[in-house]
């Protein structure tokens, strides 16, 4: 599975972007699907995940409330709506695929559970 995201950019604290993940393979639907970011000289960290059927969503607790996950099966897409966005939003953020069979804990806010990895897209949240 090939993993392109975009729609990062430059915005204003406050402001909104919207991220998509768009999927080469027509069986993204098989798999669960994650947004992490990182920011420099910080670790890759859990944002948002939404399991294969779209049932079930996580978001970390810095995101809750602002951030909505999203999928299209049928499109092979996943988005990430990011609303009032803060300084600390600004990271490289990456989709990735996973293909475990269950959504809990330790299955989709880490890193090492996921098989595949977009290549990122910058945002950045200016003050």
């Amino acid at each position: 599975v090939q993993l392109q995201a975009s729609g990062g950019g430059l915005v204003q604290a406050g402001g909104s972007l919207r991220l998509s993940c768009a999927a080469s393979a027509p069986t993204v639907g098989n798999y669960h699907m994650g947004w992490f970011r990182q920011a420099p000289g910080k670790e890759r960290d859990f944002v948002a995940a939404i399991s294969r059927s779209g049932m079930n969503i996580r978001y970390a607790y810095y995101v809750k409330g602002r951030f909505t996950i999203s999928r299209d099966n049928a499109k092979n897409t996943v988005s990430l709506q990011m609303n009032s966005l803060k300084p600390e939003d600004t990271a490289v953020y990456y989709c990735a695929a996973n293909s475990r069979s269950s959504f809990n804990v330790g299955d989709y806010d880490l890193v090492t559970s996921y098989d595949y990895w977009g290549q990122g897209t910058q945002v950045t949240v200016s003050s």
